[in-house]
């Protein structure tokens, strides 16, 4: 382009076309921009669990090591039946194995004794 006006002789077609590879390569950066930053924040680690009174809580950890607490955050950890690998609770299908997982029952409470259930000699 510089040529161009240099010499006083614009060329349209030319022009445009240059533009036009121009706005394909602005295009491309920016995709490439865009990968480069999810790959970037993909790799962050999440910033490690604490507990109220500060310690850091181990993964997996049910309760802090520092002072007892119970960690409400925690998700329960059951065994897959099939392979044995451990597993959330809320899991529906082995990661180890793809074996379908049973929900986890909590038993019933049984229902208390009436005057009429007991028996009496």
């Amino acid at each position: 382009m510089l040529e161009m006006y240099r010499r006083d002789q614009f060329r349209q077609d030319l022009l445009l076309e240059r533009c036009d590879e121009l706005i394909a390569l602005d295009d491309r950066v920016q995709e490439l921009e865009s990968l480069l930053a999810a790959a970037v924040s993909s790799r962050r680690a999440a910033p490690a669990a604490r507990c109220a009174c500060g310690a850091p809580i181990v993964a997996g950890a049910h309760f802090c090591a520092n002072c007892g607490r119970s960690v409400a955050a925690a998700p329960a950890v059951v065994t897959c039946e099939s392979c044995g690998s451990p597993l959330p609770a809320e899991a529906t299908y082995c990661a180890a194995c793809g074996a379908k997982v049973e929900p986890v029952r909590e038993p019933a409470e049984a229902p208390a004794a009436t005057a009429a259930d007991r028996w009496e000699p």
